[in-house]
Order: structure tokens, then C-alpha cells, then sequence
């Protein structure tokens, strides 16, 4: 697999409660990015953060940072509830 860009699409997408779908590594940044100083102190964004800035350079973490991520989407209640 060849290195990882912000227009490469996550393992899988995530979907929020507001509708909005997180598929690239990019849009996963911008929502990051968007996080308070607070919010990105907690834990589970810690994490989530690392495994994303992990895959960026190994890309045979991207299936665990996308876990990661929505982990941290579901821990903060915004991921959508499955169909």
C-alpha cells in the first residue's frame, strides 16, 4: 500500500448523527481539527489522533485508526446509531 494523503478514503466510512459522513482522511483532519483543546485532551481523541497521524505513515494502520476514530465519535455521542 503507498502512502496515505488527505484525499485517501478511511477503511470505512463513518456516519454522524447530523448526517454528515466522515470518508476521507482529510475530512477525518477537518473534524479533528475542529475539536476544542478540551476535547482533544480526552483520551479516546488522543488515541485516535495518534493511530491517524500513525497511518499517514504506515498505512497498515489505517483500519485501526479509523476504529479509533469511531470510537472516539461514539464515545462523544455524535457517531449515528447503526441501521
Amino acid at each position: 500500500m503507498s502512502e496515505l494523503t488527505t484525499i485517501s478514503p478511511l477503511a470505512f466510512p463513518l456516519q454522524l448523527a447530523d448526517g454528515t459522513t466522515i470518508a476521507m482522511i482529510g475530512a477525518a483532519a477537518n473534524y479533528i481539527g475542529k475539536l476544542s483543546e478540551e476535547q482533544r485532551a480526552r483520551y479516546h481523541w488522543i488515541v485516535a489522533i495518534r493511530m491517524l497521524d500513525y497511518a499517514l505513515t504506515e498505512p497498515r494502520y489505517l483500519k485501526t485508526a479509523t476504529i479509533s476514530l469511531q470510537t472516539a465519535l461514539a464515545m462523544d455521542g455524535v457517531l449515528a446509531a447503526p441501521p
